[in-house]
């Protein structure tokens, strides 16, 4: 039976992530719903962007026997899954000790995982896919929720494709805009405070590993959907394999795995169109991301529209009330009297349009409301023969 809770606690775990990683949020809900559906994850981005911290602090936060390992070509298999147990091998018997390694731990966080070589990448394939490892003649089953990669860029080596299709979520990590840093650094500093002080070491587990494995095994009635909701899926499938986007008849299967999930999270009792956003994260290269919000973005939007209280991701990450303290952080710094450089002056400028194409993706009355201060301010700006300075 699955806790009734535990929409509650996944919220929880949701709410401490986000207070620590500002514009996290999309990336914080596919890690929940990777560990729901059992499914893996990987994020692709450059370094410095909290690919590791926040797969990090998820960790801690789900009691679970966690391996993370920073993979390199010379990585060896010991490594990962587990020395030579030399009293065994003595006796004839090769085997490894797997205490503590790979293949009993249910949290996985490989990083630079397509750097790793062949000996290993072969026997993850086995791991995340059937959850077995088999060392000599031995098939030990592994108990694994997620395996979360990080990599700095997609691997583009045949050799690769194989483990990459393993991940049946592709997240980018990136560096946050411009009017998102102040708020950056102050959760940064937050963040850095929380492990000096001990804080951090001393963070309590919300959900565990039983609780999650026991959601795998009652899984099976929340795989229910409609015949509307799948009419609809058909026709992102069709029209995104149209585009280009190669997506295999078994991912397209397992993502309906992921879309119950996301209902789960919120606790709803089926999938419905707003779980679609899970699409935007199946490329195969980074060009298709922008194909694939071509096609869902506008598919979600109809639905938020009809539903604007199921929205849950607006203003990139930022809600309108941090978008509104940055515009009169802006505004105070331009209509001083303070000299101001050329690129100090960019700077603010691009910050506004960025903050104006948030606002205007929220859609609300007041966020149409604070999208006129913005268009404002630039007038003023524009008008007041600073660019003349």
């Amino acid at each position: 039976m699955i806790d009734p809770h535990l929409a509650t606690k996944l919220q929880q775990i949701a709410r401490h992530l986000e207070q620590t990683f500002l514009g996290k949020s999309e990336t914080i809900r596919l890690m929940l719903i990777a560990a729901l559906a059992g499914e893996h994850m990987v994020l692709i981005g450059p370094p410095g962007t909290a690919k590791s911290a926040i797969v990090r602090l998820f960790a801690k936060l789900v009691q679970a026997s966690y391996f993370e390992y920073l993979l390199t070509r010379f990585t060896e298999p010991n490594e990962i899954f587990g020395p030579i147990d030399i009293a065994a091998f003595r006796e004839g018997d090769y085997r490894r000790r797997t205490q503590n390694m790979l293949p009993e731990s249910e949290i996985v966080f490989l990083d630079e995982v397509f750097k790793a070589n062949s000996a290993i990448l072969n026997s993850l394939l086995s791991v995340l896919n059937e959850r077995v490892y088999t060392v000599g003649g031995q098939v030990l089953k592994v108990p694994l929720i997620s395996a979360f990669g990080a990599s700095n860029e997609v691997p583009n080596d045949e050799d690769l494709m194989a483990v990459f299709d393993r991940f049946l979520l592709r997240v980018r990590s990136e560096n946050l805009d411009s009017y998102h840093f102040h708020d950056l650094l102050l959760k940064g500093l937050a963040h850095e405070t929380s492990k000096i002080t001990g804080n951090y070491d001393r963070l309590q587990p919300v959900l565990s590993s039983a609780d999650l494995h026991r959601v795998h095994s009652g899984f099976a009635p929340r795989l229910q959907f409609t015949e509307e909701f799948l009419a609809a899926y058909k026709g992102l499938v069709f029209q995104i394999r149209s585009e280009g986007v190669s997506l295999s008849d078994r991912r397209a299967i397992k993502l309906l795995k992921l879309f119950a999930a996301s209902a789960l999270l919120d606790g709803r009792p089926t999938a419905d169109p707003s779980d679609f956003f899970v699409l935007r994260h199946t490329w195969n290269n980074l060009d298709q991301a922008e194909i694939l919000e071509g096609i869902v973005g506008p598919v979600l939007e109809a639905w938020f529209r009809e539903h604007p209280e199921a929205r849950r991701f607006g203003a990139a990450d930022v809600g309108l009330d941090a978008l509104i303290e940055e515009i009169n952080r802006i505004r105070d710094l331009l209509t001083s009297d303070r000299p101001m450089s050329d690129i100090q002056l960019f700077s603010h400028l691009k910050a506004l349009n960025e903050i104006k194409a948030a606002l205007q993706a929220i859609g609300t009355q007041p966020a149409r409301e604070a999208t006129a201060r913005v268009e404002q301010l630039l007038g003023h700006v524009f008008q007041s023969g600073k660019f003349a300075q």
